[in-house]
């Protein structure tokens, strides 16, 4: 497998303004026509195991991470909450647990144009990078990409990028050795895919998830939670969840604190962003780089 990642970031933007009106760039298309749709619209959100959060949790980073709830296929056990019916197992939501997309300016997918698009807080919007690329907290999910889709036959955010006029980005499609499954399976339950134990607890949680609205503390639920599962079974230590969530509910990171930034001085979604390129580089600097965000190498 080898890519051309150069000026793309493709698999890390929400680029779908960029071309609205085309089905064929849209990843999160065939996600919503799946068995399990996801409650949220979010584009290439990250699934993360219970042990890449516990690792974001202990270095101090529970703020950056977002849960993601289900639809549930016909035949599923299913909860309703807020009105909304989500999937569950033995009547527990069930959920994952990714990265928070927060809007940044960017020029991904071969474009030169600067504009406001939801982005995975750890890509570096000037160089289009990923600040945690290569260390210990480097989802494995980011790391073998796109290789399981190759394995399974499924289209790459790289294809629909080349589809989309963004450049030759998938050069060798060859699978990887030693690529791990995917995350979702049978083995899954409790490692990467986990069920809320306290479903009446998520009254309004459900309903503000779906519009794009959590709270610090609704996150925080769900990360503690995902902390407490244990692999293989719908159990979940008590005194793990009550710890991880009051960390995550007390997290302040740089990453957590550029989130709120982003999102408070962005345009519309898709927007051109009104800055000249150096005052956009001083932006970002500020913004992340300054506030403790580690370097990216650029491209050679």
């Amino acid at each position: 497998m080898e890519l051309d990642c150069e000026g793309c970031a493709g698999c890390c933007v929400d680029w779908r303004p960029l071309r609205p009106d085309d089905d064929a760039v849209d990843g999160a298309a065939a996600r919503r026509a799946g068995r399990r749709p996801p409650l949220d619209d979010v584009d290439g959100l990250v699934p993360l195991s219970r042990d890449e959060v516990a690792a974001f949790l202990g270095d101090g980073l529970g703020d950056v991470l977002v849960p993601r709830l289900f639809e549930p296929a016909e035949g599923d056990d299913r909860r309703e909450i807020d009105g909304i019916d989500v999937a569950a197992a033995g009547g527990r939501p069930v959920f994952m647990v990714g990265l928070r997309k927060p809007p940044k300016p960017v020029a991904p997918v071969g474009t030169d144009t600067p504009r406001w698009l939801d982005a995975c807080v750890f890509l570096d919007p000037t160089t289009l990078q990923c600040r945690i690329h290569g260390s210990d907290r480097y989802p494995e999910t980011c790391a073998v990409y796109p290789g399981h889709n190759l394995a399974l036959g499924a289209e790459t955010a790289c294809e629909r990028v080349t589809a989309a006029g963004g450049g030759e980005r998938l050069l060798d499609d060859a699978v990887p050795e030693g690529t791990p499954p995917p995350a979702f399976g049978p083995h899954a339950l409790g490692a990467t895919v986990f069920a809320y134990p306290d479903p009446n607890d998520l009254s309004g949680v459900v309903g503000r998830l779906r519009a794009g609205e959590t709270t610090a503390a609704d996150r925080a639920r769900f990360v503690g939670a995902a902390v407490g599962s244990r692999p293989g079974s719908l159990t979940v230590d008590r005194e793990r969840m009550a710890t991880a969530e009051r960390r995550a509910r007390d997290a302040d990171s740089w990453a957590g604190r550029a989130v709120d930034e982003w999102k408070t001085r962005a345009g519309a979604d898709g927007e051109t962003v009104p800055l000249d390129p150096p005052v956009r580089e001083r932006l970002v600097r500020e913004l992340e780089d300054d506030a403790g965000a580690p370097a990216t190498p650029g491209w050679e």
